[in-house]
């Protein structure tokens, strides 16, 4: 079509001119030719293959943000190539992507539109979803530092995407409201201290956590750790309802609902909070305040380094090593269940295990309302769930870090350039792309 109109344009030029030769009329011909080709290379697309190709794929997420922290746009092609990301051809992108070693491929109008002529074709499982704005990211974390890294944080920072970083003073003084997203860093929601008391609580690092969080709670008025606590948890669940996005890992999911669960009860022994546990706690618990788990037991005893029984402790995963430590990620209907298929993207449905305080959750105590993306079928635990929740959204993702099987207090942070293409970080960073995406073309 376009190589006819051409022609016509110069057989019209060749009567209006009426002297130009047959090899005036070829030149002009392929000047138009290359003028046109020129014009195609402006129209043309950037697509950034998420599949086996790519050779950074956590920092292929940056350039995503990065491009919509420019104030341009995109588009996810969920399931396409392993959920690639494509946008309009800028020279400022192709350089961005050289820069951080990001894998891209230039692509024809013509080529781009077979491939979303694939994604529509109705028997396809494969889904177009536009990436319209950079969510603004807060990381829940305390100012003090800990010796125990954060998985999202490294991530975050490797694949340079900009967060801040808040805790009781900014929940306290409603400034969650500036916030798209927020992560929970492994926090513990109970007033508990991590449960940390029994093999730590000499150290100068727990020692100075104690002071902070009390001081904290006095500063507003709370007697006690754990009802500051609560009361942040409170805050957090309305900045949910409201439409906010949370993601949390690690003891900071349990945790969490716990505290919502235990409004009013003390749950505390001594150690923790000065007075006794309420001996009748555990009947006291109402599981319709908990954003995912119910019917759980709690475990009281602060020597023991669990919170309740949602978690799947070690001696449960009986025969499980490192070496067979698995679980898959389900695959969901691209042009019906787009928000879990947004949030499974990877280059692989099976992702290697990993331990934390919370590792998994027993899929007994998980609400039926509440989405189950990634398992262990044969231990029957959970890894990788999301609900909905108001007018907001969250995730939980069970373990503390993708590419640390068993990560101890004081360990060195993982390098994360040894591990460019984790499948497992990339769970981090589909959550933390979500909210970019046009809330009209999520279907729930």
């Amino acid at each position: 079509m376009l190589y006819k109109f051409l022609k016509i344009i110069s057989i019209i030029f060749a009567h209006i001119i009426g002297k130009w030769s047959h090899t005036d009329m070829k030149k002009f011909f392929l000047f138009l030719i290359l003028s046109i080709s020129i014009l195609n290379s402006f129209a043309a697309k950037l697509l950034i293959p998420m599949d086996e190709v790519q050779k950074e794929h956590l920092k292929a997420y940056g350039i995503t943000y990065w491009v919509l922290a420019q104030g341009g746009e995109g588009e996810w092609l969920l399931n396409y190539r392993g959920g690639s990301f494509m946008f309009d051809y800028l020279k400022n992108i192709e350089k961005e992507c050289l820069i951080r070693g990001v894998t891209y491929e230039i692509v024809p109008d013509a080529n781009a539109n077979a491939i979303y002529a694939t994604i529509a074709n109705p028997e396809v499982n494969m889904e177009r979803v536009k990436l319209l704005k950079a969510p603004k990211i807060a990381v829940y974390s305390p100012k003090e530092k800990k010796p125990w890294d954060d998985a999202v944080t490294l991530v975050m920072t490797y694949a340079e995407i900009p967060y801040d970083v808040i805790y009781d003073d900014e929940i306290m003084n409603d400034k969650l409201v500036l916030y798209d997203w927020l992560h929970l860093h492994h926090e513990d929601f109970t007033g508990q201290f991590g449960k940390f008391w029994a093999n730590y609580r000499n150290m100068p690092w727990y020692k100075e956590e104690v002071k902070v969080n009390e001081a904290t709670a006095a500063k507003y008025g709370f007697s006690k750790v754990s009802q500051l606590k609560l009361a942040v948890a409170k805050k957090i669940r309305d900045y949910v309802l409201g439409g906010g996005f949370l993601f949390a890992m690690c003891s900071a999911t349990d945790s969490y609902d716990i505290a919502l669960a235990a409004d009013g009860v003390d749950i505390c022994e001594s150690m923790f909070d000065g007075d006794p546990i309420d001996p009748n706690a555990q009947k006291k618990l109402d599981f319709d305040n908990c954003f995912s788990f119910e019917n759980f037991d709690l475990v009281t005893n602060p020597y023991i380094y669990e919170f309740s029984s949602i978690d799947v402790q070690p001696n449960e995963r009986r025969g499980v090593t490192e070496a067979n430590d698995f679980f898959s990620l389900f695959e969901f209907s691209a042009k019906y269940d787009v928000i879990p298929t947004i949030l499974t993207q990877d280059h692989t449905r099976t992702i290697k295990g990993f331990y934390g305080q919370t590792t998994a959750f027993k899929k007994k105590y998980i609400k039926p309302n509440v989405t189950i993306m990634g398992e262990n079928t044969a231990l029957g635990e959970a890894r990788y769930i999301h609900g909905t929740m108001g007018k907001g959204t969250w995730t939980f993702y069970g373990g503390h870090d993708p590419e640390d099987y068993q990560h101890y207090v004081g360990e060195p942070p993982t390098e994360l350039a040894l591990h460019p293409n984790s499948p497992g970080y990339r769970l981090i960073l589909n959550n933390i792309l979500f909210p970019s995406a046009k809330k009209k073309e999520i279907k729930t």
